[in-house]
């Protein structure tokens, strides 16, 4: 039988990035799981022994990966994958399940993708400072969910800077600045009657230039970005405030209550009042 330590994560709004699940498990010789695809992004450790990965790649195509102890391996959102674990040496592992609107820049940044899901440390320190965060999350369920957040970004801190990856082409800095600028407006003017056109202006690009590389960057088009961010705004508000819906709505970019119920519902299924019933903590 595998030796199994899981949680799962509050049902708590963190925009940035959130966390779903982690544990640890030491498999039994061929332990196996899958073919199988997750939501979210969910990155495993390697602490001993070794095993395989079967994962389809970006043209669908399945890639097979010999994975052992000091590496680790990425499973991206909607991508069908099996891991085995050895049948002469199994490993135990750590993992991480997490997301957010800035998941993808961060994973790219840590040179990972679909057809390179395999981690490999370039600072041996950082490796170690990145497993033991994984480990201190792991085994630290109980904490509160703010506290398990800042573990997070430590995890994502180490993870990006142990890979030879974060030395980036010029061109690749210069688009980073750009995309940093462009989610700093949006921070910051979310609230108010903001356009695609006017980030693009306030970046200095043209608006088709502007959208391709945001959305090769972040995952989302710029609209689709400014929807989630107001909308997962609007949700912290709904739960953590007894402002009105109508109140929500203004502080969030949209004064008139009916486009933002409606913009509400299609990203969370639910109406404002709806949601707020469900999820509220202020009572």
């Amino acid at each position: 039988m595998s030796n199994i330590m899981f949680s799962v994560f509050p049902n708590e709004n963190f925009v940035d990035l959130s966390l779903y699940q982690f544990g640890k498990e030491e498999c039994s010789p061929a332990h196996s799981f899958g073919p199988a695809a997750r939501n979210h992004y969910l990155f495993h450790y390697v602490l001993s022994g070794t095993g395989r990965l079967m994962a389809d790649d970006s043209r669908g195509a399945t890639q097979e990966y010999q994975i052992k102890s000091g590496q680790g391996f990425m499973i991206f959102p909607r991508q069908i994958n099996t891991y085995i674990a050895d049948r002469e040496l199994p490993w135990e592992y750590v993992w991480i399940e997490f997301d957010g609107l800035r998941a993808k820049e961060i994973i790219e940044i840590a040179g990972l993708s679909p057809d390179r899901p395999v981690y490999h440390a370039a600072s041996k320190d950082l490796r170690e400072n990145m497993k033991n965060e994984m480990l201190y999350i792991a085994e630290h369920g109980q904490e509160s969910p703010f506290h398990l957040i800042g573990h997070l970004y430590l995890f994502i801190d180490y993870l990006s800077r142990s890979t030879a990856s974060m030395r980036l082409s010029s061109s690749g800095k210069m688009r980073d600045f750009y995309i940093k600028e462009a989610l700093n407006y949006i921070e910051q003017n979310f609230q108010n009657d903001i356009s695609i056109e006017g980030i693009a202006d306030f970046c200095g690009l043209n608006r088709t230039y502007f959208g391709r590389i945001f959305k090769e960057t972040i995952g989302k088009s710029p609209q689709e970005f400014l929807l989630s961010y107001r909308m997962a705004k609007a949700a912290e508000l709904l739960k953590l405030t007894s402002l009105s819906v109508n109140d929500i709505g203004n502080a969030v970019g949209y004064p008139n209550q009916l486009h933002f119920s409606r913009a509400f519902k299609n990203v969370y299924g639910l109406s404002p009042r709806e949601w707020r019933n469900k999820n509220r903590m202020v009572k």
